[in-house]
């Protein structure tokens, strides 16, 4: 048995970069890895192509299909209780567990009802915060700033919320950071210094748990939101600056994790969980320096205002 994001994985092999926890409970999800009991049913209507990936659903919404670029497949029941996966040479278990352990989990994550955002979150405390932003944010590279100076480190590329009514937990996801070799470069200034996620991806691994890093297993609750803003050349970055309610809902419902398979339902679910989101979460918009070395102070700059603001 496996656990991530609060989520209880039983599967037929073992699965890379997690590990085994001690749990009779009943897995809230199966994964079936190099079979897929639907490959030879016809794909019905194409509901979305995006450069890297092409989902389509069963004629009678029981399941529905991503296939990534390279030919990697998963077939993913619709309540989210069952996974399968076929990929070809060269793709390898490990290519497999990449695209497992992020975007199809999170897609499980969203069928089971829970609003997952495109962040990373680290601990301060006994609380929570969500860095957030789109892809080349920065949100990835700030988490593992966080965790060289000594921070908890929740989850990273999907955090998702458990909604408690006046609270929002961060469910803790597995630990790993996954970072581009020019972030590698400027945290331990050399691209090669970590190693890659695979032999056929250009992402570089740190694991926590290896590295004496701290990693959360437990869930902590939501405290604030940092939205990664343009990074600046001039002296007063890194910044900070409150953000109105109604563009911070905006920012947030932007950053959705699997927007791109989000249904009818699942877009409510979201609109409301964030509307309370920032009517009782401070939400805060941060503008980096451009210049790496400023990093470290990023960091404590976020750690000061938070703890400005919750005071």
């Amino acid at each position: 048995m496996y656990s991530i994001y609060g989520l209880r994985l039983e599967s037929d092999r073992a699965i890379p970069g997690l590990a085994h926890v001690i749990d009779t409970g009943s897995p809230d999800t199966r994964v079936w890895l190099s079979t897929d009991p639907f490959c030879s049913v016809p794909d019905d209507r194409v509901e979305e192509r995006h450069a890297d990936r092409t989902v389509w659903r069963s004629p009678d919404a029981q399941w529905l299909r991503i296939q990534f670029s390279d030919g990697t497949r998963f077939t993913i029941r619709a309540d989210g209780t069952d996974i399968w996966s076929t990929w070809s040479d060269p793709m390898t278990l490990e290519d497999a567990a990449v695209y497992l352990l992020g975007p199809v989990l999170g897609l499980v994550l969203r069928l089971k009802g829970f609003t997952c955002l495109h962040a990373s979150a680290i601990a301060v405390g006994d609380r929570a915060i969500a860095l957030l932003g789109p892809a080349g944010a920065g949100k990835s590279t700030t988490a593992a700033a966080f965790a060289r100076l000594g921070h908890v480190v929740l989850s990273e590329d999907v955090v998702a919320l458990t909604d408690c009514g006046c609270d929002f937990m961060v469910r803790p996801g597995y630990p790993t950071i996954r970072l581009w070799p020019a972030s590698v470069q400027m945290l331990f200034q050399s691209p090669d210094a970590l190693p890659p996620m695979t032999p056929t991806w250009h992402k570089r691994r740190l694991d926590l748990a290896e590295h004496g890093y701290g990693f959360q297993s437990k869930p902590l609750p939501l405290a604030a939101i940092y939205l990664l803003g343009d990074r600046l050349i001039d002296a007063v970055a890194p910044s900070i600056s409150a953000v109105p309610g109604r563009e911070a809902l905006m920012a947030l419902l932007g950053n959705t994790y699997a927007s791109y398979a989000a249904d009818a339902r699942m877009q409510a679910t979201d609109f409301d969980v964030l509307r309370r989101v920032v009517a009782t979460i401070p939400v805060r918009r941060v503008n980096p320096h451009i210049d790496a070395s400023y990093l470290s102070r990023l960091c404590e700059v976020i750690v000061q205002d938070f703890e400005s603001v919750v005071r």
